[in-house]
């Protein structure tokens, strides 16, 4: 190697700089001119050293030789740095605390450096020239590093804004020596049509209705020569297509192309793309588009793509086949695309599904055919409507949902009146027949099976939303108390249940027999989800919302809540499965072990009682049941009415429905039926009621307590009778629910003429149908149906005295 080409090698360290490593050149030439006296060090020291004279004189001269390289280069090296700063120095210098990720790169790509922002933002260790560490912010940048460095090395700088996945990153490069370029990377917030547009040079409009321009951004204003108010002031006839058209700007007239699509009914979006650029980079006028846009042969292979048309699509690299990507709609989607390239399919787009294994994806492709001079293309607009294909689905599912529920209770309706005959002509029977009488435990084996019949109903009325709740103020650790010993007999020995408290735990407001339904079902799901057994935890916690939560498809007003928590340790609920667990009949045990009512009952008594109910499930790793109650305060709780939980107590108790996926389990015995020496009332009762079974049986059960009883089986015969104001009469017994005129109508205009009468609606829907009337009714109580001779009895006595 001859001495010219140490010395440039060495001054002029090109060779590092393609490296990529980040070398301070200045470091570099001390290194080499410290390499150059250490080699004239040993050849002075082979000089004397040299057994031989001979040999003595040709290395000191070669020594004497390294020692002038050596102080040339360093003498090259003062004046080097006089004339040439450092590149690296310079740019740490003026763009290391820069907030906008820059680079530092030679003239081969290599990265030198880079500032901090930049080592925040492309956080890749492993990135050894500016097109792998851009591979982190879009798709293919080497034709815009090549392009913009062109423009760099002919002009001292460039700068072009680039449509990423996750917004525009204007990207600007100044070239700092013949060998060192300074690149920014300033990342703008996404930007789309409308307002968004207004910073884009690419001209932008917005059409309405009626061919009425919405908008215009700053580029289409100056490329057209001021705001335009409709489409007749830019185009002679209707907005082109996909198609390139003169049109009269500021500065005369010049040619576009035209590119429009719908994203809605009412609006549509207008782009106006400079022939020239279309003709010098036609890839380049799609890339900066903030719509995602493919150009097609018509056997569906992608010809080019946008960065977003790649990203909805998640294509991979290399060549992309449209139909391996998308399910077709309704047919391959491969003969879609022929009919658009031959014409025989309308203007018309398509929904399709993205075949993805991790979620649902959907998509919109609005097709245009683009007849050139010698082959057929498609153009593709895509748009993502994934969210609006959950929306409808949510509402088809809140539809399906709605119409099961009034189904459940026309249902209820219909048992009930059926299953409060049945009950009381048992129980006008058990008066007849003691406990010594052969007929006495069949009589009792209907009562029993009766009450299950009434829980079943009970089901479908709180899955429903519809069932009659008794509301209450309740402490949950008495409840819980209550409760654990009947929980501990349901998940059996190889179970253990836990309960724990919060100290600071506040009342609410719930029906205690409802509630406890609820927690016994979701403690029976727990065991079940742990057939070699395990821990159950119930866990009780106060919990403040500072602001509303909003959480599937649910909205949890901000307040104060109590949380209880059922928590297991099970095999879990696959996602594609929990979205259906709360529907009525879906269950994913055996057939056999469940019914698939146990969730959608919890979930209309805890809705019903103005709470809210979520899951948590991870397969393998447990469910969560967080259910949340409104609290009250102490002083609502001390303040409320006393007899409300005594006049409870009074009545018979109810047998508790059975849960769906439980086992069989004891039913408890009948309630006590009063006895022959009860004392006898004194009254005149109306009593109206359409169906003739539970008619007759109220009526019988009424006189034999010592009341006097009108019967009437429409509303409007009880006021043909009460026309007569020779009658009087103490209370009005109703169904709420008749043919004609129901209960509470007839009632209220009869309290004109007999304004102290008092009322017992009942009726086998919920009390909440006809609240609001009851709230204007005075001395009115409710009682649901099924009921039984004592509930009557001691109601109707109750209104009374």
């Amino acid at each position: 190697m001859g001495a010219e080409r140490i010395v440039s090698e060495i001054v002029l360290p090109n060779s590092a700089l393609a490296s990529g490593a980040p070398v301070d050149p200045s470091n570099h030439v001390s290194g080499r001119a410290l390499y150059l006296l250490a080699i004239s060090l040993g050849l002075s020291a082979l000089a004397i050293l040299a057994p031989q004279p001979q040999l003595r004189v040709p290395a000191l001269g070669a020594s004497a030789t390294m020692i002038c390289l050596f102080l040339v280069v360093r003498a090259l090296d003062w004046l080097r740095r006089k004339r040439f700063p450092d590149p690296t120095a310079l740019v740490s210098a003026f763009a290391g605390r820069d907030p906008v990720p820059g680079f530092l790169t030679n003239s081969l790509g290599m990265l030198v450096f880079r500032n901090e922002a930049a080592k925040k933002r492309f956080t890749g260790t492993g990135h050894e020239t500016l097109v792998r560490a851009l591979g982190e912010l879009f798709a293919n940048p080497t034709a815009v590093i090549h392009r913009l460095q062109a423009g760099a090395e002919k002009a001292g700088g460039a700068t072009e804004d680039v449509v990423t996945r996750s917004g525009h990153v204007r990207i600007a490069v100044q070239r700092v020596s013949d060998d060192a370029f300074y690149w920014r990377f300033d990342e703008m917030p996404e930007r789309g049509g409308g307002r968004g547009a207004e910073t884009l040079t690419l001209p932008v409009m917005t059409i309405g209705r009626n061919n009425i321009i919405l908008f215009m951004n700053e580029a289409a204003r100056r490329a057209l020569g001021g705001r335009m108010k409709s489409v007749s002031s830019i185009f002679s006839g209707p907005v082109p297509e996909n198609d390139v058209t003169e049109l009269n700007g500021a500065d005369g007239p010049f040619r576009a192309r035209v590119v429009s699509f719908s994203p809605t009914a009412a609006r549509r979006e207008v782009y106006f793309l400079p022939v020239s650029a279309e003709q010098a980079s036609p890839d380049q006028s799609l890339e900066v588009l903030p719509v995602a846009l493919l150009r097609l042969d018509p056997s569906g292979h992608v010809i080019s793509a946008n960065a977003l048309a790649r990203s909805l699509l998640d294509a991979p690299e290399g060549p992309i086949y449209l139909p391996d990507l998308v399910e077709g709609p309704g047919r391959t989607l491969a003969g879609w695309l022929n009919e658009v390239a031959r014409g025989r399919a309308g203007k018309r787009s398509e929904v399709v599904r993205l075949k993805r294994k991790d979620r649902e994806v959907f998509l919109r492709i609005t097709l245009q055919k683009a007849q050139s001079a010698d082959h057929t293309q498609l153009v593709a607009v895509i748009q993502d409507t994934t969210e609006l294909k959950t929306l409808e689905a949510q509402f088809g599912q809140g539809q399906k949902m709605q119409a099961i529920g009034q189904l459940a209770g026309g249902v209820a309706h219909d048992f009930n009146n059926l299953l409060t005959a049945i009950s009381g002509h048992c129980d006008l029977l058990l008066q007849r027949h003691d406990t010594t009488d052969p007929d006495h435990a069949d009589l009792i084996q209907i009562s029993q099976n009766t009450n299950r019949a009434a829980s079943l109903v009970g089901q479908l009325l709180a899955f429903s939303r519809k069932q009659t709740l008794q509301p209450v103020n309740l402490d949950l650790r008495e409840v819980l108390s209550d409760l654990v010993h009947l929980l501990n007999r349901l998940v059996g020995e190889r179970t253990v249940l836990t309960v724990s408290h919060d100290p600071a735990i506040q009342p609410i407001r719930a029906d205690k027999r409802q509630l406890e339904q609820v927690i016994m079902n979701l403690t029976v799901n727990a065991r079940d989800a742990m057939p070699k057994g395990g821990e159950i935890r119930i866990e009780t916690a106060m919990h403040d919302l500072a602001e509303d939560l909003h959480r599937d498809r649910a909205v949890v007003p901000a307040g104060r809540y109590v949380l209880v928590r059922v928590i297991d340790k099970g095999i879990g609920i696959p996602p594609d499965k929990r979205d259906k667990i709360f529907e009525p009949f879906f269950t994913t045990k055996n057939v056999g072990e469940g019914t698939g009512l146990g969730l959608s009952m919890a979930y209309g008594i805890v809705k019903q009682t103005g709470g809210f109910i979520f899951v948590d499930s991870a397969v393998g790793s447990g469910t969560v049941f967080t259910l949340y109650f409104p609290a009250l305060s102490t002083e609502d709780y001390k303040s409320s009415p006393a007899g409300t939980e005594a006049v409870l107590d009074s009545l018979p108790p109810v047998v508790p429905p059975r849960m769906p996926d439980d086992g069989p389990r004891p039913v408890p015995p009948p309630a006590a039926q009063p006895t022959p020496g009860a004392p006898h009332s004194e009254g005149v009762v109306l009593l109206v009621e359409d169906e003739a079974p539970v008619r007759a049986f109220a009526s019988r059960a009424l006189k034999m307590r010592g009341f006097t009883v009108l019967e009437a089986t429409s509303a409007e015969e009880a006021l043909g009778a009460l026309s007569n104001p020779d009658i009087s009469v103490d209370v009005f017994v109703t169904d709420v629910v008749m043919p004609g005129m129901d209960g509470p109508s007839w009632v209220q205009q009869a309290l004109n003429d007999r304004p102290d009468t008092r009322v017992v609606f009942v009726s086998g829907y919920a009390e909440d149908t006809l609240s609001d009337l009851q709230e204007r009714i005075p001395n009115s109580v409710f009682l649901p149906k099924p009921f039984s001779l004592a509930e009557l009895t001691t109601t109707v006595h109750g209104q009374l005295h």
